[in-house]
């Protein structure tokens, strides 16, 4: 049904869209046969095209597409929230049959060493990866602060930066429902998503600021700080606990 005028807001309607509030100019009778022949297979089919898009940007040109995403090419993107919340909703799914966890694939040397906050967090690491975002949102902004990006940027930035880590945890969970080898499981559940997570978000960063006030070396050199900063942030707050419980006794 073709309407002159919208029957969203009764703006006048000349074209496909209306210009007032967005709604299509051809709107149609809901029956089964229109939802399943229209409606359903048309909004899965641009469901899955957004996400293979963006998954396939965050891997082969993570920093630039995200950038581009920011400054206002937003159409093609699946929304970071919908993806990370997808992960975490398949996750929870598979979780009832996950019977080995990344503290069980710990050596039990350095589980004697971990703390209770640090058991938690390899229970959850799709959810310690969430937690991550403001923090390193915070680090990328005082170490890129030329680039003239304001903090809920960074946040956006990072929020789609921890998606390709949480897909490998998510690798990781279902390759160990049907594999019980536990050096197999250390190699692909903690030491690749590691080293991948270490290599990805220097790419990501590098390519990210490459149209920024920073030359390649100063890039390259940034984008590691924001990764050994945040891995400071632990030393420094048990060097001052520790200051706090000597002086307390």
């Amino acid at each position: 049904m073709m309407s002159s005028e919208c029957l969203n807001c009764a703006s006048p309607v000349s074209q496909n869209y209306c210009s007032h509030c967005g709604q299509k100019s051809s709107t149609h009778r809901y029956s089964i046969k229109h939802f399943l022949l229209h409606d359903f297979v048309h909004s899965v089919w641009h469901v899955d095209k957004g996400i293979f898009f963006t998954l396939k940007e965050l891997f082969t040109r993570p920093g630039n597409s995200v950038r581009e995403f920011i400054e206002g090419k937003r159409v093609p993107y699946f929304s970071f929230i919908t993806l990370i919340l997808l992960i975490l909703t398949v996750s929870g799914l598979l979780a009832p049959y996950i019977h080995i966890t990344a503290t069980d694939l710990v050596p039990e040397v350095s589980k004697a060493m971990t703390n209770e906050f640090e058991k938690t967090i390899s229970r959850y690491p799709k959810l310690y990866l969430i937690i991550t975002i403001p923090i390193y949102s915070l680090l990328s902004f005082l170490w890129f602060k030329k680039a003239k990006f304001n903090y809920s940027e960074h946040l956006v930035m990072n929020s789609y930066r921890i998606i390709p880590e949480m897909l490998f945890n998510l690798f990781g969970s279902v390759v160990s429902i049907f594999y019980a080898n536990k050096q197999v499981l250390i190699v692909l559940c903690i030491m690749i998503p590691a080293v991948f997570g270490f290599i990805y978000s220097i790419w990501f960063y590098y390519q990210f600021f490459s149209k920024s006030a920073y030359g390649a070396k100063g890039r390259l050199l940034r984008s590691v700080l924001i990764l050994i900063s945040f891995f400071m942030i632990p030393m420094i707050m048990g060097l001052i606990a520790g200051m706090l419980m000597a002086k307390a006794h």
